[in-house]
């Protein structure tokens, strides 16, 4: 009999293995989003069942998303790696990534085809005028305006290391996102950028790519970095993913980003001219209400709602007990709004990496846990405030009654502070809307995805179809509210005259 129960239960746990996708994620980039689905497709055309979580953020979120386990393989390149995932200071080959790699767990594989380097770039005709050719020649040049992406700004291998290797004299640049920085550029507004060296846009905004003098950058080959054992999971997958290898040059990938970022194609269509062959086709003008409205529109729809009101619910179960102990006890006030106060100065993105971290995956979990946090201050904040605005001939009122604590906080002071506790209700919620489109960047969906999209791609077609709804439902939740403060604010006054 137990014998038969074991079998029973080794069959259904490899049966929920079979059912189990292969993950794969991606980071915030053109090129990232496109070769995430190249890999799913691979994946889905040798049977298997696969996942593409798209725009994870940057290079630490979704390393920390492959170590919780919550993908199980992302395209990315041997420089980085090196450099920034294992803090290495040569050049090493796939062999040596392996073995570093084999004790953390993961490995390297599906060396793709090309190099995809960084460098700094400039208007043809700017650096001409300069004559600027090299990235030694910027010394000469202190005064020219540095656009240079958050992430390579961050990076071992990004600007600082630059910065020092070629003795550059520029101040602390700000960040600027990849995707806007083409279009500064071209406008004047940057002189010197980031660029990946298979970027379409390099041609299009006639930019010049500084020669690496010093052969500071390593190289960065496009590779896949993968937790062991999925080779065993999905062999299937995995034989089709090895046959990736060498598939992609150059110019097909530059081919392919170009679909997407000059021609309108999605990410998956981009993907699907690796077997296609299609040759370059002419830029369709998308319609605005065809994007806003397109297919995933309700998905998202209903994701977004999911993050904003699960997580808001929750925020209101614990905050509002919080401010009622807040404001009757005094010496608890000081430590609980501090505490709440604290939390909302925590960068978004760094919380979610935190939280990918404590709970071990990506997605909708640590998303809701951000949001709630979040959501805690205006609510104990204004719940605080109600309670103490009473004033003190209403508390002796209620006393005079014969009104025990328990019966004075529910049937008389609740009420009177329920228009200020509503208010702090309703402003988390809107702030919830705006901030539930970053929980993208963890693969929690929402209107973010268009967002995050749209940035990469500097679409702003696709970044108004996501930042529209979500502007809309934010004004729809408000003016909830304010119906409901009115109807409650009237109950309430009711009860007590009653």
């Amino acid at each position: 009999m137990r014998g038969a129960l074991a079998a029973a239960l080794l069959a259904a746990a490899g049966t929920l293995a079979a059912q189990d996708p292969l993950r794969v994620g991606s980071k915030r980039f053109t090129e990232s989003y496109i070769l995430g689905e190249v890999v799913a497709q691979a994946a889905r055309r040798a049977g298997a069942r696969a996942e593409h979580k798209p725009g994870l953020g940057n290079t630490g979120i979704v390393f920390a998303a492959l170590k919780a386990g919550s993908i199980d393989l992302y395209p990315e390149y041997t420089g980085t790696i090196a450099r920034e995932i294992l803090k290495l200071d040569r050049d090493p080959g796939i062999e040596e990534l392996n073995r570093t790699l084999a004790p953390m767990g993961f490995g390297v594989a599906v060396p793709l085809g090309f190099n995809n380097s960084y460098a700094l770039a400039m208007r043809e005709d700017r650096a001409q005028a300069l004559g600027i050719r090299t990235l030694s020649d910027l010394a000469l040049h202190p005064d020219l305006k540095l656009g240079l992406s958050q992430e390579f700004i961050g990076r071992a291998d990004g600007w600082p290391a630059l910065k020092a290797a070629y003795a550059l004299p520029f101040a602390p640049p700000s960040g600027l996102d990849h995707g806007l920085a083409y279009e500064a550029v071209a406008a004047g507004k940057v002189d010197v950028m980031d660029i990946y060296t298979t970027d379409a846009k390099i041609e299009r905004f006639r930019l010049r790519a500084l020669e690496d003098d010093r052969k500071f950058f390593p190289r960065y080959d496009a590779v896949l970095l993968y937790r062991l054992g999925i080779a065993k999971r999905f062999p299937d997958a995995w034989h089709a993913l090895n046959a990736l290898e060498g598939r992609i040059g150059e110019r097909r990938m530059i081919r392919m980003n170009a679909a997407s970022e000059l021609e309108g194609a999605s990410f998956a269509e981009a993907a699907a001219l690796l077997d296609a062959g299609e040759k370059p086709r002419r830029a369709s003008e998308r319609r605005f209400l065809d994007a806003l409205f397109a297919p995933d529109f309700w998905r998202l729809t209903g994701e977004h709602l999911l993050l904003v009101f699960a997580s808001l619910a929750a925020s209101v179960a614990l905050g509002v007990p919080l401010g009622i102990t807040a404001a009757r006890l005094p010496r608890a006030a000081q430590p609980i709004l501090g505490a709440v106060g604290v939390i909302q100065t925590i960068p978004s993105l760094a919380l979610f990496a935190f939280l990918i971290a404590v709970v071990g995956t990506i997605g909708t979990l640590p998303a809701l846990i951000a949001l709630f946090l979040y959501a805690l201050l205006p609510i104990v904040r204004n719940t605080h405030a109600g309670l103490e605005g009473i004033g003190r001939g209403m508390r002796q009122a209620a006393l005079a009654l014969g009104l025990r604590a328990r019966e004075r906080l529910w049937l008389i002071e609740v009420p009177l502070a329920l228009p200020s506790i509503l208010a702090g209700i309703k402003t988390s919620a809107v702030i919830n809307v705006g901030t539930a489109t970053i929980a993208a960047f963890i693969g929690a969906g929402g209107y973010g995805e268009r967002i995050a999209s749209g940035l990469a791609l500097n679409d702003s077609v696709t970044l108004l179809s996501g930042a529209v709804p979500a502007a809309a439902l934010a004004l729809l939740v408000q003016g909830a509210f304010e119906l409901s403060e009115r109807r409650f604010g009237w109950m309430a006054r009711a009860r007590i005259q009653s």
